[in-house]
């Protein structure tokens, strides 16, 4: 065999001289870091409401009895998804003014079918039999009919605690003569004709009152709805005073704790061996941990019986002006509430408000929020939560909260002392051992969410939040 022993050959096959660092590692300690998550988010929601201690897992909001039969509009009540029309509220309609069976007015309104509508649905047809009045619990609807010379004109457009098909319920020949389209997506209550005569036919007083169409007595109340408490004031002399009392709700809204848990498992052979420089098992329930308080957000603010986009009360939702994020709308969700204290919003929605801000010159002031510095807008924190969803339509929407039982705002609710408690409202319990040497460990938390009052919490929905073209 011939080597190539020519200067340049040399130069080309350098001769190792020292260990080389492949070898060496071999021999060396590394530096590790812990596991890293991408899922950890900074969740605001969760470090900015207050927790209140709920022991026995169940929280009652009780409130002053509300209702406003009389101002023409019918309000309705909200459990988690599902939601009903207060009985004496259907007195808002002409045929029903002045009657005041609850009774019957219940069974009425148990009679009430929910219907979910989506955007651009049509609700009812023009031309069609009527068979059924639809109560508007949330959304827009437009009505629009043929018009003089053939092209399409609007005639009216409907929100929360409007009606249409009111005639349907005494007229066996009704006819619609207008189009109802949904503008938002909602929700609205319909009863139908036989449903309406079928309790009038079990009902002589209904019928009678149907054929009289008696006066409507009025319950006196104060602006929000609730039933006045009497007072008298200025007065001198020897003024007789009325008297009051504070009537309450009967059926007030009762909160249960919810729950979210998973079972981590660590094999014994980790755990004995692997524990250097890092505890396998802490590492393990860290990471499962902060995966349950992402969940535990999550379900605050999406879940259908206590998250808070569902629980908003209607009347507390409004629509931007225009699509994006405007400080207008913003400035409309502050002026619907006292002490608001943070706006919470997608991350994309924050950029959106920006970019609305920039165009008209405006530059948002920043706030110290636990040494952090945060965007604000008229001094209220706007904080960013990647749980509010972001619609197929780029669309999402902006909360607007007070918080506190002292303040009556939305408050969080949790359990602590829990057997086994690792965090407060966290209990991490040993499970066992089994036969393929497996350890497992149930990690739980219980938690929910309460609005005490229904201005503790307002909601911008259908925000815009995709780039306009220039």
């Amino acid at each position: 065999m011939t080597v190539d022993t020519s200067p340049e050959a040399q130069l080309e096959q350098p001769q190792q001289t020292s260990l080389g660092t492949a070898a060496a590692r071999n021999l060396a300690t590394t530096t590790k870091s812990a596991p890293q998550m991408q899922e950890i988010t900074s969740r605001w929601l969760l470090r900015m409401l207050p927790w209140v201690e709920t022991k026995g897992g169940t929280y009652r909001v009780n409130r002053r009895l509300t209702y406003t039969v009389g101002d023409g509009r019918i309000e309705f009540v909200q459990d988690g998804s599902r939601v009903r029309v207060i009985p004496r509220e259907l007195g808002e309609l002409a045929m029903l003014r002045g009657f005041d069976d609850e009774e019957v007015l219940s069974t009425l309104a148990e009679r009430c079918v929910q219907r979910d509508f989506r955007a651009g649905e049509v609700l009812v047809e023009r031309g069609t039999p009527a068979e059924a009045i639809h109560l508007i619990a949330h959304g827009r609807v437009s009505q629009t009919t043929v018009g003089k010379y053939g092209d399409e004109v609007g005639v009216a457009v409907l929100a929360d605690g409007d009606r249409f098909g009111e005639n349907a319920l005494l007229d066996a020949d009704a006819v619609s003569d207008y189009t109802a389209t949904a503008d938002t997506s909602g929700v609205l209550l319909t009863l139908s004709r036989a449903d309406f005569a079928a309790v009038m036919a079990a009902a002589p007083q209904l019928q009678a009152h149907i054929r009289e169409f008696g006066s409507i007595p009025h319950q006196r109340q104060n602006k929000h709805g609730e039933a006045e408490i009497a007072m008298s004031a200025g007065h001198t002399g020897e003024h007789e005073l009325p008297t009051a009392f504070v009537d309450y709700e009967l059926k007030p809204r009762e909160y249960e704790l919810s729950i979210a848990q998973t079972v981590l498992r660590v094999h014994t052979r980790v755990a004995d061996l692997y524990n250097e420089p890092m505890n396998q098992t802490e590492e393990q329930l860290r990471l499962t941990i902060e995966a349950l308080r992402e969940r535990q957000e999550h379900e605050l603010i999406n879940n259908r019986e206590f998250g808070l986009l569902h629980n908003a009360a209607f009347n507390q939702r409004i629509q931007t002006h225009s699509g994006p994020p405007t400080p207008d709308d913003l400035d409309e969700l502050l002026c619907r509430r006292r002490g608001s204290k943070f706006f919470l919003a997608h991350p994309k929605t924050i950029a959106a408000i920006g970019r609305e801000f920039n165009a008209r010159g405006l530059y948002p002031d920043h706030v110290d929020l636990g040494g952090q510095q945060v965007p604000a807008w008229r001094g209220v924190p706007i904080l960013p939560c990647s749980k509010i969803p972001i619609s197929k339509e780029n669309t999402s929407s902006i909360l607007v909260m007070r918080t506190g039982a002292d303040n009556q705002g939305v408050i969080g609710l949790h359990q602590t002392g829990l057997p086994e408690e690792y965090e407060p409202g966290l209990s991490v319990r040993f499970m066992g051992i089994d036969e393929r040497s497996i350890i497992s460990y149930l990690v739980t938390t219980y938690y929910s969410a309460a609005i005490l009052v229904p201005d503790a919490l307002g909601v911008l929905e259908n925000v815009q939040i995709a780039r306009r073209n220039a």
